[in-house]
């Protein structure tokens, strides 16, 4: 089945991640041209709820809606960057050929591991965009598990001319650019949403958003990429003034109802109305979201191609920021981890991991070996970390045991280090790449 296959087995994963010679891209004609003829310039919009427990997943489609203009990405159409916890697949039907793909990984997906997972069932909101199929097409979107498993597929039809398929126009809020270095069609569009913010407070928000792009270009390779992203900033007013923290009993009524507490983890920030922020998006050009939280209260979250949440108001802001976009855009894991913890239900060690930056040794060739210098044992011990600065560490990804890194530290294991690891960097570079390169 060409289909299934393209699924379940497909990924670029051994072709982002070695240091290798780049592909000359191809013409952006043939591009454009692929493009054009399979898709419109219009985003379809796909909401669907991921609901189930600890044994078992499912998905729903809640609906479709479609409006002006795709943002997306217009090259690499029928490939995916990395595995990722999930991935929708649309299909021209009358042929099957893959016509776009796209990976994700869910709140849920992390739900499922939590012990409140294993007592009852739970429910998530998820909105995917893909380009608006010019001819009928099958979507089939599944879930993943740790080990890589699809643990629940939904498949169903797109038609042109499906009268149910709501188009939205209106823009729901006033925007305005905060950084511009390309054509939106020609960019990554990334756009920054207020969450806790009333409307008096719109300049502090657009300040704070100001900030979030210039930590981003403190850190490479974002400093040498400027001129391949869009940062957009979307005043969405609250009732209220800051979010909500569950265990000091303050509840406030924000756009998107975020909240800490998250799996009754503190510091972990994230919203359950993911449609609510889609719908503050619409007639925006966007493909990822940058939340940004109105409360001093040190947290955050983010969670592949989904979104970034995290708070403004505290010393950490910029380091917090540009280490949960490592999460939201690149697809990068953490790397700190905890002496005690063999997280073996999250990264099974007999598994490589799908994120570029963590490795188990069970498919190591396909990470960083030609980053690393002649000689460095793998893996390295700690003791030659002075010898061999960039090798590979044990422990990462909450994991004392089983699952390395490439440096004693990086911007996504603690907030002190000030830039990314060569490895991460390394892999923001080719993900750049895929987003506006044909390869």
């Amino acid at each position: 089945m060409k289909l299934q296959a393209t699924i379940f087995t497909f990924s670029l994963l051994k072709r982002l991640i070695p240091v290798l010679a780049v592909a000359a891209a191809m013409p952006a004609s043939i591009s454009a041209a692929r493009f054009e003829k399979a898709f419109n310039d219009s985003t379809l919009r796909l909401d669907y709820i991921v609901g189930g427990d600890a044994r078992q997943a499912s998905i729903m489609l809640h609906g479709m809606s479609k409006q002006d203009g795709w943002a997306g990405r217009r090259v690499n159409l029928s490939r995916v960057p990395y595995t990722g916890y999930g991935q929708v697949i649309v299909a021209d039907a009358e042929t099957g050929d893959t016509i776009y793909a796209h990976s994700f990984s869910t709140l849920f997906s992390e739900w499922q591991m939590t012990e409140e997972a294993s007592g009852a069932a739970h429910a998530f909101q998820n909105s995917f965009l893909v380009p608006l199929p010019k001819k009928e097409a099958i979507i089939t979107t599944s879930l993943l598990n740790s080990r890589h498993e699809p643990s629940a597929v939904i498949t169903h039809r797109f038609s042109p001319d499906d009268i149910l398929i709501a188009k939205k126009t209106a823009p729901a809020h006033p925007y305005k650019y905060i950084h511009k270095g390309n054509d939106p069609e020609k960019a990554i569009d990334v756009v920054f949403l207020a969450e806790g913010y009333t409307a008096d407070e719109t300049e502090k928000f657009y300040d704070h958003a100001a900030q979030a792009v210039e930590a981003m270009f403190r850190h490479e390779p974002f400093a040498s990429r400027t001129g391949d992203f869009n940062f957009i900033a979307v005043a969405s007013p609250s009732v209220d003034s800051g979010v909500t923290v569950p265990k000091d009993n303050e509840w406030r009524s924000t756009a998107f109802g975020s909240h800490y507490s998250t799996f009754y983890s503190d510091r972990y920030l994230t919203t359950p109305n993911v449609f609510d922020v889609h719908d503050a998006l619409v007639g925006v050009p966007y493909e990822h979201i940058i939340i940004l939280a109105n409360s001093p209260v040190y947290g955050g979250g983010g969670v592949y191609n989904s979104y970034t949440l995290t708070t403004t108001g505290n010393s950490n802001f910029a380091p917090v920021v540009v280490h949960e976009f490592g999460h939201s855009f690149g697809g990068l894991a953490d790397e700190y981890f905890y002496e005690t913890d063999v997280m073996n239900d999250t990264y099974p060690t007999d598994v490589e991991p799908w994120e570029p930056n963590i490795t188990t040794l069970k498919e190591f060739d396909v990470k960083w070996p030609a980053l690393l210098a002649k000689g460095t044992p793998v893996p390295t011990p700690a003791d030659k970390m002075d010898k061999y600065p960039l090798g590979v560490f044990e422990g990462a990804a909450y994991s004392f045991k089983g699952v390395y890194r490439a440096t004693d530290d990086c911007r996504m294991r603690t907030n002190e280090c000030p830039e990314f690891c060569p490895v991460c960097r390394e892999a923001l570079s080719h993900l750049i790449d895929f987003y506006v390169k044909e390869n």
